[in-house]
């Protein structure tokens, strides 16, 4: 089986592809030649996710996948949310996490989630799955893997960052290994 995953970022595609079965020929959107950026203007995470994979299956005419994620921080009303990405402006991740610690100084509410949604389209199904982890932003950041928010962002239940973990234990625990794991339960029905 081949499917397309809507994205253009190498950390998520490495990522995505050592979570799913070998009987899944992941190709990429430079695979199928692909190189706009896929406008993300949904109000919601889920939103987004449908937006580009609905893109790329109307366009390309390939059964595919897309995710957005979004870092919902409670004491600041769920932001960044849906504008994770370009909470400071620009698609900048040390400049998105400088600025949400800068938000949190003071604030004693830590809790966080990661969200993702994966939004599948083919021939014959358009579905949303979500995963959802929990846990809470750290004071500072720690740790030299991952991407995006991961330095700051601690898990429930662990002390570590995903910045700290293996691959395999952020797949694990993680909001887009929860979502994953939905999508290929259902591919593999």
């Amino acid at each position: 089986m081949k499917l397309v995953f809507a994205t253009h970022n190498q950390n998520k595609f490495t990522e995505v592809k050592a979570m799913l079965p070998e009987h899944i020929e992941l190709l990429s959107l430079t695979d199928i030649g692909c190189h706009e950026d896929i406008a993300e203007t949904a109000d919601t995470i889920e939103g987004n996710a449908l937006l580009k994979a609905q893109y790329v299956f109307h366009t390309y005419q390939v059964n595919c996948f897309a995710d957005d994620t979004g870092l919902e921080v409670k004491a600041l009303n769920n932001a960044p949310g849906v504008h994770s990405a370009r909470y400071a402006g620009a698609h900048d991740s040390e400049a998105n996490m400088e600025k949400l610690l800068k938000n949190l100084q003071g604030k004693e509410d830590r809790t966080a989630q990661f969200k993702t949604a994966i939004a599948l389209v083919t021939e014959d199904t358009t579905k949303v799955f979500l995963g959802i982890c929990e846990g809470e932003i750290t004071q500072e950041r720690r740790g030299s893997s991952g991407f995006g928010y991961d330095p700051i962002f601690q898990p429930k239940g662990w002390d570590k960052t995903f910045s700290e973990m293996t691959l395999e234990q952020k797949s694990a625990i993680g909001h887009r290994g929860k979502g994953m794991r939905q999508l290929i339960a259902f591919l593999n029905q």
